[in-house]
This record gives C-alpha cells, structure tokens and sequence, in this order.
C-alpha cells in the first residue's frame, strides 16, 4: 500500500462541481491499494500515519501527530501511485490492485480503521476528482507499507 501524505491548511474534493468532502488543517491523503497488499499492510499504515509526527508544537518542531492537533484526514484513492515508467514514456499499472471492489474495499477498511483516531472524510473512490489543497510548509511524505514490512 502506498500513501502520499501532505500537511495540508485545507483540502476538498469535486465531483461534477460537486463538493463532495473538504477539512482544515490536517492531512491529505493520495491512497493506493498494491496487488500484494494484505489487511496488514492496512493495519501498519494506519498507524503509522496517525501517529506520524510533521505538525510544529510551541517551539515550530516538528512535534506533533495530526491526532494531537485535533486536524482531519482526507482521503482520495489514487491508482497511479503505483505507475511504473522503467520502460518507455507511458506509465503501466501493473502494480495497484486491478480488482476494483477488492481495491476499493481495502481502501475503505484504511479509512474506517484510521477514522477510530481522527476524524476521516473520503473522495469517492474510482470517480474523476478535483482535488483543490492548501499545502502547510509544504510537508509532503511518501508512505509504503512494503518498505516497512
């Protein structure tokens, strides 16, 4: 599972000029299911993330976790973080998760795990999004489970 983190002000996600979710001050969060992913992948980043100290405290240090700054999570499923581009000019998929209701599942028990710690608001997965943020420093961290595990 690979997961693009940014410290955000603010986030929101459109559909259609829908606004489907927005926060402040928390993180957004790009999500990617790998073919290889299991539930403990799930389970790692989770906590990983939430715990995950990149917001300033009272002396401007890096410090804090987003549950200790009472921020918000946004979270939009994005395919394309596993783009491979070794070979060629146009990326192959062949690394994300390709059964879309397993995907989309996984994706779903991240969220419903990480909303038992802070609060989570979800694009809707699959759909063509606007993402409109906000970025906080910028501070941006690249998460994957299969790194770790």
């Amino acid at each position: 599972m690979r997961v693009v983190a940014q410290r955000v002000k603010s986030a929101s996600v459109k559909v259609n000029n829908n606004l489907i979710s927005s926060i402040t001050n928390g993180l957004l969060l790009l999500v990617c299911v790998g073919k290889d992913d299991s539930s403990e992948d799930i389970s790692y980043l989770v906590n990983k993330i939430a715990n995950c100290r990149i917001f300033n405290d009272a002396q401007d240090k890096m410090n804090l976790n987003v549950q200790q700054i009472n921020g918000e999570i946004l979270s939009v499923s994005q395919f394309t973080l596993y783009a491979d581009i070794k070979h060629g000019n146009r990326p192959s998929f062949n690394k994300y998760l390709a059964d879309v209701n397993k995907a989309k599942n996984y994706w779903k028990d991240f969220n419903q795990q990480l909303s038992q710690l802070v609060t989570v608001k979800e694009g809707i997965f699959g759909a063509d999004m606007k993402v409109e943020l906000i970025n906080d420093g910028p501070v941006t961290i690249i998460f994957d489970s299969k790194e770790f595990l």
